[in-house]
């Protein structure tokens, strides 16, 4: 076993003789192990002898020669013509017996994750050495956990599978994944709603909106804080997951052949998946700037308020702001897509840079483009969808005539009004999804 001391090494990074759990955590990071701290967890309770923490190099041998024996008989099969080594062929043939179907650039993806002599094959001491450090128990956890490497995540919405199978759309597959991303995403738009609400407010009252914002609490009590959060938690994952499952199609048609898209192509698919996801739910963004907006006792609920809404005023009024917004969806998305997604291939190529710290600020660089780019649509948006609370506003604006009316009020700074506020509300709202999804993912699995 010395021709594997290499590897020993190679995970032993501060050269002290011995392999650590966070050596061990930040390898099996680098080609996207999911759950790493339980993975490297069960691996240290199994063969970590001397219980110090870390593997020395017969401790690392011990459980080498367990995964030898455990996944000789898989690496055969996998290796359908015979020939001692595993092809881009055989990836497809594995793929398709278990229902699935896989791109040829997807499949050259996951040899290269495992090839080191770059000839597009896979042999069994390369096999081996990617199985110790994706610890999987089964083909079918292996073939999961090299799907779950190849994602699609961009800014505040979740992680998706960049390929929809029919098992996967009935939820075989990525079930678990989609609704633990929903809960974590219940659970961090609740947490960040009173921030949330103070954004709503300072767009459309400026200044002022401190002083109303104490005078509701006043009268409401602490719960006016979350006005308007269950239509918004009730919008928000269906608006992501919609944006995530069009960008992945189309990305998926757009691709062809190709390993990667340009940065014109991210933004132009980041533009139509986003704008058709924000317009399938628009009237839900309607009333949550209602509910965000009221003063005590105005509105019984969210199907209270649409129902005033269509009594008192129009049908169309779950459109009013549309067409703003959708101008504003358009670059937002589209910045965002194609900075983060930019970014993400680039760290995919550099080891070095995959960490977690560095990821959440590179997903925080591309939200703040995206936002930077569309703000003043936003806040136009904004107005014309709280347009009911206006005192001023006579008849509805169309978007020029808010701009105009934001100007004349405000100045250029109205146009960025409770941009600080958007800014503040992401950091722990990408920090709790980020978190808690996997641990969702993990409670789910144990249930379901």
């Amino acid at each position: 076993m010395d021709q594997f001391r290499g590897l020993f090494d190679r995970l032993d990074k501060n050269k002290d003789g011995f392999i650590s759990t966070e050596e061990l955590q930040s390898e099996m990071r680098r080609i996207g192990v999911e759950p790493v701290c339980e993975k490297v967890q069960a691996i240290m309770s199994s063969y970590d002898q001397n219980e110090d923490g870390r593997l020395n190099y017969q401790e690392f041998l011990i459980y080498m020669m367990d995964k030898e024996k455990k996944w000789k008989i898989d690496f055969h099969a996998l290796d359908r013509n015979k020939c001692g080594s595993v092809d881009l062929e055989d990836i497809m043939s594995l793929f398709k017996e278990l229902g699935l179907v896989i791109s040829k650039p997807n499949a050259k993806r996951i040899i290269q994750m495992m090839d080191e002599d770059n000839s597009m094959t896979v042999d069994w001491e390369e096999f081996l050495k990617h199985i110790i450090i994706n610890p999987a128990e089964n083909i079918e956890e292996l073939v999961s956990s090299w799907k779950h490497n190849l994602v699609f995540d961009v800014g505040e919405s979740r992680s998706m599978p960049v390929e929809l199978t029919q098992q996967e759309t009935d939820l075989s597959i990525w079930g678990n994944f989609i609704l633990a991303a929903g809960l974590a995403d219940a659970v961090s738009r609740t947490v960040t709603a009173p921030i949330d609400q103070l954004k709503t407010r300072l767009q459309v009252f400026g200044s002022k909106a401190v002083s109303l914002g104490f005078r509701e609490l006043q009268t409401g009590g602490f719960r006016s804080l979350w006005q308007g959060n269950a239509v918004n938690v009730l919008k928000g994952t269906p608006q992501s997951t919609l944006q995530c499952f069009i960008y992945a199609q189309m990305r998926m048609y757009t691709l062809g052949v190709r390993d990667s898209l340009s940065v014109h192509e991210r933004f132009g698919l980041g533009c139509v998946s986003g704008a058709v996801a924000h317009a399938a739910f628009y009237p839900l963004e309607v009333l949550k700037v209602r509910l965000n907006l009221q003063t005590g006792g105005t509105y019984n609920g969210v199907l209270g308020c649409a129902r005033l809404i269509y009594q008192n005023e129009s049908v169309s009024a779950f459109y009013r702001g549309f067409k703003p917004s959708i101008l504003c969806m358009i670059p937002y998305a589209g910045v965002e897509c194609a900075v983060h997604q930019s970014i993400m291939s680039w760290v995919k190529h550099d080891s070095e840079h995959f960490s977690d710290s560095k990821l959440f600020l590179f997903s925080f660089a591309a939200f703040a483009s995206g936002q930077a780019t569309s703000y003043p649509l936003a806040v136009i948006r904004t107005h014309q969808q709280a347009q009911a609370f206006c005192s001023s506003s006579q008849k509805p604006t169309d978007a020029l005539q808010g701009l105009f009316g934001i100007y004349e009020k405000y100045g250029v700074r109205g146009f960025y009004n409770g941009m600080a506020a958007s800014f503040l509300r992401a950091v722990p709202c990408a920090l709790l999804n980020y978190t808690l999804t996997s641990k969702f993912e993990i409670l789910l699995s144990s249930f379901l």
